[in-house]
């Protein structure tokens, strides 16, 4: 496979206007506007693990995967003034080659929003293809994630390890590996997705319907899954608070996590664990029928008398088929967050390989400051620099900086029209927020909207409500009340912590850091997809 990309360390693409571009979902994982060195590490893994997947399933052929097309609007991923996007058109046009499925849900489940005139319809040109490669990617796809991601674990630590005491080859050895290693963990999370977790949370979804389920019995039978890789974050939180764990041990396993921890250039716990440290006093005052292990069984309990309901309400030669789907769930939609862990986990070796490389380049005089390595690419920081690398960063610097005082929609064609970013609306109307019911469950409380997501001002019970979210929220989402979002699908991070977690949500609202503000007081129902505005602060 090729890992080359754009040499220019360019931040901004342009598309054609039959291009149907979103921002939800990969906004989660790629956050803001990144850095040159972040867009080159994801730029290739995107493309090469997303075909792998459908590769795997028989959508492709395998002279689609392996390398970035040249053209954008071929491309699974995009990025405009800085922002990153998935091609909808390109989901759309797998969810047309695979059978049992929607030609739109692929794209529905993850982005939340898909236009009429791109849900197309089926085609069968690949169905030889499917019916021979599709059923041995699902009966094997629990075991390949697992196996594939576990050892990334150990082998984050051992370089994060020497890491301080590497000199300039030993530095870019460690980039060099980790950007692959990064990749490689793309293609195990993009097969967890589209092979394990969709196609079995299709299937749900068809039995909900068919049996006609209330929201509430509905809302039980996709929670209380089991252990998610950001689930763990809580449990562990709980044991810190309480003086069950130490902060070292948390910190060697969840220290990869941090605000914006998909963006290279961020600051993640390792490197600063004061939100850690702060929230670890929150979980301490929590009464002990919080504890997430006590909840977590309720949940359980609650899903397992859904699933006798959703299996009294079908005819009884639809159950025998309802209950594999019922068990491949609790088994395959956890998937998601055991890959992500290790994609995360293999770019933090990046992130902090970039910065040791800046340390040593600004001893050398090459660069001003060690951050300055974020903002060329790998392939400048492996190979060729360029001729005055110092006015090189400091000319993509400013670009970056004049991105992040815009930002584009969240769905658009071809390429999109910037706009300035504002503060919140300052006369909105007390008109309900719509979205998607993501988590169900009806709460009243007060808001905190969040920006930056160091969680060193939310107090406990308050309604949390963001632009997105990444698996850091998970620590802080026990403590809430309820969790708003603007961008999002049904099988966002958010989405998928707040269920399992029992934590009523709502992704997809588009405007409610807008609209909303600290102290209003919200009903949110996480069923119906409602935010109701009660009284303003």
């Amino acid at each position: 496979m090729s890992l080359s990309v754009d040499p220019r360390g360019a931040i901004h693409l342009e598309s054609g206007p039959e291009t149907f571009w979103s921002t939800t979902n990969i906004g989660e994982a790629l956050p803001g506007v990144t850095t040159p060195l972040g867009w080159s590490v994801w730029m290739p893994a995107i493309d090469i693990g997303v075909r792998d997947s459908f590769f795997r399933m028989g959508a492709i052929s395998k002279a689609e995967t392996g390398k970035v097309p040249d053209k954008v609007e071929e491309r699974v991923g995009g990025l405009f003034y800085g922002r990153a996007c998935l091609n909808v058109n390109f989901l759309c046009a797998m969810g047309c080659r695979l059978p049992g499925t929607s030609p739109d849900a692929i794209a529905s489940a993850l982005l939340g929003h898909v236009p009429e005139e791109l849900k197309g319809k089926n085609t069968y040109g690949r169905l030889p293809f499917v019916a021979a490669k599709m059923p041995k990617a699902l009966v094997g796809i629990r075991k390949d994630v697992i196996a594939r991601a576990t050892p990334t674990k150990q082998w984050r630590l051992d370089w994060l390890a020497k890491m301080d005491s590497l000199d300039l080859d030993g530095a870019k050895a460690a980039l060099d590996d980790s950007r692959k290693k990064f990749c490689e963990m793309i293609i195990v999370q993009a097969g967890g997705v589209f092979i394990g977790v969709q196609s079995v949370h299709d299937q749900l979804s068809a039995l909900i319907a068919k049996a006609d389920l209330d929201p509430v019995t509905a809302a039980a039978l996709v929670g209380g899954q089991g252990s998610h890789a950001e689930t763990d974050i809580i449990y562990d939180l709980w044991k810190l608070g309480h003086g069950e764990m130490e902060l070292d041990e948390f910190i060697a396993e969840h220290g990869y996590h941090g605000p914006f921890a998909g963006e290279i250039s961020s600051t993640v716990w390792r490197e600063d664990p004061t939100p850690i440290i702060s929230l670890a006093k929150q979980y301490e005052a929590l009464p002990d029928d919080q504890h997430p292990a006590r909840q977590a069984a309720e949940r359980t309990k609650a899903r397992e008398e859904a699933e006798q309901i959703l299996l009294s309400k079908l005819p009884a030669y639809a159950r025998p088929g309802a209950k594999l789907v019922l068990k491949l769930a609790v088994s395959r939609i956890p998937l998601r967050g055991v890959a992500k862990a290790a994609y995360l986990q293999s770019l933090d070796v990046v992130r902090a390989s970039g910065r040791r490389l800046g340390t040593l380049l600004t001893e050398q005089g090459v660069l001003n400051e060690p951050d300055d390595a974020f903002y060329l690419t790998d392939a400048e920081l492996l190979g060729a620099m360029p001729a005055d690398p110092k006015k090189v960063v400091a000319e993509r610097r400013l670009q970056r900086q004049e991105f992040q005082r815009h930002n584009i929609p969240t769905h658009f064609n071809g390429t999109p029209e910037p706009f300035e970013i504002t503060g919140p609306e300052a006369d909105p109307a007390d008109t309900p927020l719509s979205g998607i019911g993501a988590s169900g469950g009806v709460v009243e409380g007060v808001v905190r909207v969040v920006h930056d997501p160091t969680f060193i001002d939310i107090e406990p019970g308050e309604v949390l409500v963001c632009v997105t979210t990444d698996p850091s929220w998970a620590s802080v989402m026990l403590i809430a009340s309820a969790l708003v979002v603007d961008i999002g699908g049904l099988l966002s991070h958010a989405a998928v912590v707040a269920r399992e977690i029992g934590v009523p949500c709502v992704v997809g609202t588009a405007n409610g850091t807008k609209v909303l503000h600290d102290g209003d007081k919200v009903r949110v129902d996480g069923s119906a997809g409602v935010v109701e505005i009660l009284s303003r602060a």
